[in-house]
């Protein structure tokens, strides 16, 4: 499955951006979907992830309550709702998948990532 982010930008602290993760190649329902993000001079990281029919989610401890993750089936895409920035969220965001039904916190389990959108949280 080949997969393309796009949504990122620049944005003022407490504003909002709505990431999308197209996909295509692939059984989209089959795969398990997470976002990650790696911010300058860091280590990727999860953010957040959905199970095949997006019954179960995850979100890291740093996000809970201003990120939402959601995947529309029928578009072959998944979606990371992003509100109440900070200036910690600065970094490149990207999707990636797994063809398993619940998503892992853990990177080197997904064999597919998009190409990565860079989101900056300024002042």
């Amino acid at each position: 499955v080949q997969l393309q982010a796009s949504g990122g930008g620049s944005v003022q602290i407490g504003g909002s951006l709505r990431l999308s993760c197209a996909a295509s190649g692939g059984t989209f329902g089959l795969y398990a979907l997470g976002w990650f993000r790696q911010a300058p001079g860091k280590g990727r990281e999860f953010v957040t992830g959905i199970s095949r029919g997006g019954s179960v989610t995850k979100y890291a401890d740093s996000v809970k309550g201003r990120f939402t993750i959601a995947r529309d089936n029928a578009k072959n895409t998944v979606y990371l709702q992003m509100n109440s920035l900070k200036p910690e969220d600065t970094a490149v965001y990207y999707c990636a998948a797994s063809q398993v039904q619940i998503p892992s916190t853990t990177s080197n389990l997904y064999p597919y990532w998009g190409q990565g959108t860079l989101v900056t949280v300024s002042s």
